[in-house]
């Protein structure tokens, strides 16, 4: 008893390290938001000064004529769009290569695991000079697009389809007259909501965070996301001081989604969604 008391103290503490670890700047940029840029060089880091936030947040979304709202929008819609389709696609993948025998598939599979392995800045270049061609360079094409595709998705999917989905139960749905299009959209897919849950957050968050692919694809400010947008103002931020504020209060405004989409997914995190439904 002794020893298992021993190692939950050691494991909340480490838990509580790496909850301090993760928290930290996130505290840091709530403290900061609430400076004025004054206060922002000239005061503790780790408290607040003169509390300013709600000015602080009406000079984001007003300067500019409001192009931060514009570059929230952008982000929602490459996020939103991109983790949903890539989602559906890399569930799609990841059922027929999990659940359907054909000639080929663990080479499609092993290309599936070489993509992973791929880094996305490597990918950056050939894929501006593609999209440029075919006159898709700049516009929110170019960004979704290569958004779509997530070979990891298509990994996760496939191992979680093998082991969550019976093949009892395809067949029970075939025997009862349905097709193939309806036991993918009407029972694989429920049964694979944690899998899809964790697949779309990770995408999600990818998308939101992703920075170099959108500075290589887009040169209208008014097609920035939020990552491209921020950065653009700190540029300017030596000869504009008050964009420092700016800066910090973007990126903070810019972190809430993420908690909202986090929290509204995390109910569906959950596995078993089938059990018992089907008798070995």
């Amino acid at each position: 008893m002794r020893a298992s008391l021993r190692s939950r103290i050691l494991v909340t503490a480490l838990l509580g390290v790496l909850a301090l670890y993760f928290l930290l700047p996130v505290y840091w940029l709530l403290v900061a938001s609430t400076k004025s840029t004054g206060d922002l060089f000239g005061s503790s880091g780790l408290w607040f000064a003169d509390f300013r936030l709600a000015e602080n947040l009406v000079n984001v979304f007003t300067y500019d004529d409001g192009i931060y709202l514009r570059w929230v929008a952008n982000s929602v819609l490459y996020a939103f769009v991109g983790a949903t389709v890539s989602t559906l696609l890399s569930a799609a993948a990841g059922y027929a290569l999990a659940k359907f025998a054909f000639r080929g598939r663990e080479t499609v599979f092993n290309l599936v695991l070489g993509g992973v392995l791929v880094p996305a800045t490597a990918l950056a270049l050939p894929l501006y000079l593609m999209l440029s061609n075919v006159g898709l360079a700049n516009s929110y094409w170019a960004v979704l697009l290569p958004s779509l595709v997530n070979p990891f998705g298509v990994y996760l999917l496939r191992i979680y389809t093998e082991a969550a989905v019976p093949d009892d139960l395809l067949e029970a749905g075939r025997i009862d007259g349905a097709g193939e299009a309806r036991i993918f959209f009407s029972v694989v897919l429920r049964v694979l909501t944690p899998g899809l849950v964790t697949v779309f957050l990770f995408q999600f968050v990818g998308i939101w965070n992703n920075y170099f692919l959108p500075l290589v694809m887009l040169s209208d400010p008014a097609l920035y996301p939020i990552t491209l947008g921020l950065t653009s103002w700190q540029s300017f931020a030596d000869r504009q001081p008050e964009l420092y504020q700016l800066t910090i209060g973007g990126a903070f405004v810019s972190v809430v989604p993420l908690m909202i989409v986090t929290a509204v997914l995390q109910r569906f995190w959950r596995a078993g969604l089938t059990e018992g439904s089907v008798k070995g």
